[in-house]
Parts: structure tokens; sequence; C-alpha cells
């Protein structure tokens, strides 16, 4: 029982986090869209609305509702992982993860009422997060106690700061567009 719970829970974390990456990514687009010059804006923007609407309902929430029930499952059917300290690690970890999710959530609802409150190259500094979250639970949950807490620190800060690199350079490439 517990491995078809652990896969349910794995294909659901990937739908997941499809999810929040799309997400993300479609905020982008519908705020560079504000740039943009009449009717061409509001075309852009309504169709923006219907996707992102979409892909968070039929897919995102869903999707983080079925991983968090197969996770809680699991840890009811082997309440041993609660005993480890990567466990309360990765927890904690998914707890943020949630709370960015329902931050994205905001975000949808402010841009479907015309706010913008993010530039482009917040919003790309933004999806990184979910990045560096998704590679800390899945290290801590390959590695468990063999974790090298210092390395994995380390290696935590240093993919931060590659991805927000990338992201800079990135912009630049494209302004000289």
């Amino acid at each position: 029982m517990y491995d078809y719970v652990k896969a349910i829970h794995i294909i659901f974390v990937v739908c997941w986090m499809a999810g929040l990456f799309y997400s993300v990514r479609l905020f982008i687009y519908h705020t560079e869209a504000q740039d943009k010059p009449e009717p061409d804006r509001t075309i852009l923007s309504k169709q923006f609305e219907i996707i992102e609407r979409k892909l968070w309902n039929i897919i995102t929430i869903p999707s983080m509702y079925l991983t968090i029930v197969a996770g809680a499952t699991m840890l009811i059917l082997k309440p041993i992982w609660l005993q480890f300290g990567w466990m309360h690690i990765k927890l904690t970890f998914v707890v943020a993860l949630v709370i960015y999710h329902f931050i994205c959530q905001n975000k949808i609802k402010q841009m479907r009422n015309g706010v913008f409150r993010w530039t482009s190259i917040q919003l790309r500094l933004w999806n990184e997060l979910a990045t560096i979250f998704l590679f800390a639970i899945v290290f801590l949950v390959v590695l468990k106690s063999a974790l090298n807490w210092i390395f994995g620190v380390v290696g935590l800060v240093s993919l931060a700061v590659i991805l927000m690199i990338a992201v800079k350079i990135y912009k630049r490439y494209r302004e000289k567009k």
C-alpha cells in the first residue's frame, strides 16, 4: 500500500511543480503584455487570464492537495519518518512551498484585477525560488541522514546565486534583441 501512495505522491508533486513553474512563466508574459499597445494588450491579457485560471484550477490546486494528502497518508502509514531530522526540514520546505503557492494564487487575482506590482524580472527570480524548494526537498528525501548539512546549505546557496546570475544574463540578452 505504501508504495502505491508514494507513487501517487510523486506523480502529483510533478504535476504541482509543473503548474507552479508554468503559472509563473505565464505571469511573466502577462506582465510583459502590459507594455504592448492596444488592442494587443487587452487581447493578450484576456487570453493569459483564461490560461492562468484553467492551469491553476484544473492542475495546480488539485495537484497540491493530492500531494499533501498522499504525503500525509505516507506519514500515517510509516510514522517512523517523523522521528528523523531530515523529515522535519523537508516538511518545513513543503510548508514554504505551500505559502509560495498561495502567494502565486494572490498574484493571479491581482493580475485579473489589472494590478501588476512585480516586474517580469522579479517574477523570473520568483520562479527560481520554486526551483530551490524543489531541489532542497528532493535532496533531503533522496539523501536522508546521509546529507552533509554544510555541503547541502552551500549547494543550495550556490544554486540560488547561479540561477540569479542566469536570470540577469538572460535579461541582458533579451534587452540586446
